[in-house]
């Protein structure tokens, strides 16, 4: 991953910011700069300060402040602050997506099949849980992510529908019963309480181990079958 330049990093919290630059060049979309522009860079500072301090310091004043702008300035592009959440969260989910893909390169070079996939998977989720944990809790507070102006769920609903999928294949409706939704989205569910969990310290205190490869294990074989039937 990245590091940020100099000139992206945020401004020390003792140092004032500088003021609003108004007389910066437009592109094509009006954003001032091209992508050192003002929106642009209002999302690349709220990126830095969750993963820092974690999605409760997200204020737009916080984000302005570190941008170097009027606290009024985000308001140009992003109207409420939900907009400039949703914008961040989107960063994080194109992130996730990302690492999927990479996942699923890998299993098509190995030829592997669903159970492998959905196992590639989980351990996906729960490293980037374990990484970007500030962008992470932001990512899935779909009670602060709600507008649909800024194509979210275009980037969030696809990922779990690569899960439905796997889960589909390896369970289907007709064997089971379970629509391959309601599986896929318990099963979603326990990998997100064992990234909570393994997070709080909580899972260890009551079992004495948070190895992830274990619980990955023990959580696919809960939902999906054991991996070996015949074990």
């Amino acid at each position: 991953m990245s590091h940020p330049s100099p000139q992206d990093r945020p401004v020390p919290r003792d140092q004032p910011a500088p003021p609003d630059r108004p007389d910066a060049p437009v592109d094509g979309d009006g954003d001032a700069g091209g992508r050192g522009g003002l929106r642009e860079r209002l999302v690349r500072t709220g990126v830095a300060l969750v993963d820092a301090e974690g999605a409760q310091a997200l204020t737009l004043r916080e984000i302005a402040r570190r941008a170097g702008v009027s606290h009024g300035a985000p308001r140009r592009w992003f109207p409420t602050h939900l907009d400039l959440l949703s914008a961040i969260a989107r960063e994080g989910f194109a992130e996730l997506a990302a690492r999927v893909a990479e996942a699923d390169r890998e299993a098509d070079r190995t030829d592997a099949g669903p159970r492998a996939r959905a196992e590639l998977l989980a351990r996906c989720y729960l490293a980037y849980a374990a990484e970007r944990r500030g962008m992470y809790e932001l990512m899935f507070r779909h009670d602060l992510l709600e507008s649909g102006r800024l194509g979210l769920r275009e980037t969030s609903l696809p990922l779990f529908a690569r899960l439905t999928a796997l889960v589909a294949a390896l369970r289907p409706a007709a064997v089971t019963g379970v629509d391959p939704l309601t599986a896929a989205g318990a099963l979603w569910a326990n990998l997100h309480g064992l990234a909570q969990l393994r997070h709080w310290g909580s899972l260890a205190l009551a079992t004495g181990s948070d190895d992830p490869e274990a619980l990955v294990r023990a959580t696919l074989d809960a939902h999906l079958g054991p991996a070996d039937p015949a074990r």
